[in-house]
């Protein structure tokens, strides 16, 4: 249940969800792109956070620092992919949430330092590519489940009292298993992103 391959198949089974969470990330880098006002204010207090725990981990000793900086963004970003797959149930809001917000501070953050001299290619292909590869469509895929899960959800309570509701425990009994073997290989590939992010990412960063 647990193999990659199964995961692989597994996805087949949210395509819709992938499709529309691709949809969501995108619109989402596009419109913080474009933000301004209080939206603009959201997304800096938003990055600033980031970069009070960044600064707070670097003071922390530079012998440890790449450690912390796994640690942190590890936990940080599989915990929150975990729970966003299964906060789903709530009609797939958290998910929509997530992956707008996600694709916004991306948007956001590639247009400020490019308008403040910084080159394109740097931001992408050194800061974002080494570890975003694996991170970022992972995260869509968490998302997906979280769509798939509120679908379900959602189906299952227009279903309440009707006939067509009998074939839907066998439905949440298939997709709750597909989600334990999600949410195994979310961890893996995230735990593996998190480690290049805090070497070779960091490494090209600051060099």
């Amino acid at each position: 249940m647990l193999k990659f391959s199964t995961f692989l198949r597994d996805l087949g089974s949210i395509r819709n969800a992938l499709i529309w969470s691709v949809i969501l990330f995108v619109a989402g880098i596009g419109a913080g792109w474009v933000s301004t006002g209080p939206l603009q204010d959201i997304l800096l207090n938003q990055i600033g956070g980031l970069q009070e725990v960044s600064r707070q981990l670097e003071q922390s000793g530079n012998v440890q620092w790449n450690f912390f900086i796994f640690i942190f963004i590890f936990f940080n970003n599989a915990i929150k992919s975990v729970l966003v797959i299964y906060a789903g149930i709530f009609f797939g809001i958290l998910p929509v949430i997530f992956l707008v917000i996600n694709g916004m501070v991306i948007g956001f953050l590639v247009h400020i330092t490019t308008d403040n001299g910084a080159s394109l290619f740097d931001i992408v292909v050194k800061g974002l590519l080494p570890h975003g590869i694996i991170e970022i469509p992972v995260i869509i895929i968490a998302c997906a489940f979280g769509l798939k899960f509120g679908g379900l959800a959602s189906r299952s309570l227009i279903e309440l009292g009707s006939a067509k509701r009998q074939g839907l425990g066998k439905q949440w009994e298939t997709f709750l298993k597909r989600t334990i073997t999600a949410s195994c290989w979310v961890i893996i590939l995230l735990f593996i992103a998190a480690i290049i992010e805090s070497t070779i990412t960091f490494s090209i960063v600051r060099g």
